[in-house]
């Protein structure tokens, strides 16, 4: 099991009958965040991102930063004579913007999980749902596999379907959504066998 101390992970209080589950692991300047929400006994929404840690006006404010020391160097040498090197920088800034802005792009990835006694919904997208996936609890399971590479998928099988959730995170990560997931579940199914026939 994981401690809270090692692993960072913040529970806040119930407050208005929604709880937050904030996990944040700090590794290899790579922060993802994994958050939970508790609508009610028998409703959770499980959402996952990778998240940069340049955000908003950081990105703009690291980019120019860049920009303005690579232009700044390329135009001394470009006085002095050496006049590839300022159309050379001017690459060099385009390739370092296209490669910024396919990290920032991927690092938008959104993935949310909802569940309850009756359904298992899993939408993933950016700034939009560009998919989602929805089955009766009853016929899903949960599903916790390794590849030909040993990484670890989480995935939900439904009709012979399998619908992976996490892919972007690393094993450690992985590890913690399988932990919350599956406690979940545990809490959902020990509900319905308390729950009163009739």
């Amino acid at each position: 099991s994981f401690s809270l101390f090692n692993n960072k992970i913040f529970r806040s209080i119930e407050r208005h009958h929604i709880i937050s589950v904030v996990i944040s692991i700090y590794h290899n300047n790579y922060y993802i965040v994994i958050s939970i929400q508790k609508i009610n006994e028998e409703e959770f929404i499980v959402s996952v991102k990778p998240n940069s840690s340049l955000v908003g006006k950081n990105r703009i404010l690291f980019l120019f930063s860049i920009s303005f020391v690579c232009i700044g160097i390329a135009s001394i040498f470009f006085f002095f004579g050496a006049l590839l090197i300022l159309p050379f920088a001017g690459l060099e800034i385009g390739v370092l913007f296209l490669a910024f802005y396919l990290n920032f792009k991927w690092s938008a990835k959104r993935e949310k999980i909802y569940i309850s006694q009756e359904l298992v919904t899993v939408q993933k997208g950016r700034d939009k749902i560009d998919y989602e996936w929805k089955e009766f609890r009853t016929f899903t399971s949960f599903l916790v596999n390794k590849d030909i590479n040993e990484i670890l998928q989480l995935s939900f099988r439904s009709k012979g379907q399998d619908i992976q959730v996490g892919e972007f995170l690393n094993e450690e990560d992985k590890h913690l959504l399988k932990d919350e997931i599956s406690e979940i579940i545990e809490d959902l199914n020990l509900l319905k066998k308390s729950a009163p026939l009739g």
